[in-house]
């Protein structure tokens, strides 16, 4: 079961709603991802309409994205997917399923208003006080400053910088930054706040 399908659907927040990607929001979550400043930072592109439909569809792909909205439009997209935690083999069946990766993609014209910051809150909250997972982790090109901006401000912490880990379409190598948080970090009293309404 994909982690999306744990959660009571849509999640608002003071100025966002998140809810399931659909195949009928392809054409949005398309004009997002093709914009200047953005596409340079995401790991793949569709070379056209048809080839994104397809990739956008994917059951699997799906499993794991949400849309956030603003005023009812779709601003972008969040990816929110589950996997095991290293484990030896005495208690890998304690570790099945108990950590998540996030990420987010912001259109343009939503950007500097602390949009994916509460995004990303919001997926800690849900990660964390609804799923009840271990561990949480995001990643980014260490050039994409306003990625790992969102990061620390939601309270991440940077666990590793990769060099030259990364390969780029224009053929550069670049380095890498990996942050996280934990379950007892997110619950402690300086953690921070889930953001959500009810």
């Amino acid at each position: 079961m994909a982690l999306i399908d744990a959660v009571s659907w849509p999640v608002v927040t003071e100025r966002l709603s998140m809810r399931p990607a659909t195949p009928g929001d392809a054409e949005d979550v398309w004009r997002v991802r093709r914009s200047e400043g953005v596409s340079n930072w995401l790991p793949s592109l569709a070379h056209g309409w048809d080839e994104w439909t397809v990739y956008f569809g994917v059951p699997d792909r799906l499993a794991a994205t949400l849309v956030m909205e603003v005023d009812g439009q779709v601003a972008g997209d969040l990816f929110l997917q589950g996997r095991d935690a290293y484990a030896q083999a005495e208690v890998r069946d304690r570790a099945m399923g108990v950590e998540a990766e996030i990420g987010w993609v912001l259109g343009p014209e939503h950007q500097g208003r602390g949009l994916a910051a509460e995004a990303a809150r919001a997926l800690l909250a849900i990660c964390f006080d609804e799923l009840g997972l271990h561990r949480v982790t995001a990643g980014c090109a260490a050039e994409n400053t306003a990625s790992w901006r969102v990061m620390e401000r939601v309270g991440m912490r940077r666990e590793a910088h990769t060099i030259q880990s990364g390969l780029y379409r224009d053929g550069t190598w670049r380095d890498g930054y990996l942050y996280a948080m934990l379950a007892a970090e997110w619950h402690a009293p300086t953690g921070a706040p889930t953001g959500l309404q009810v």
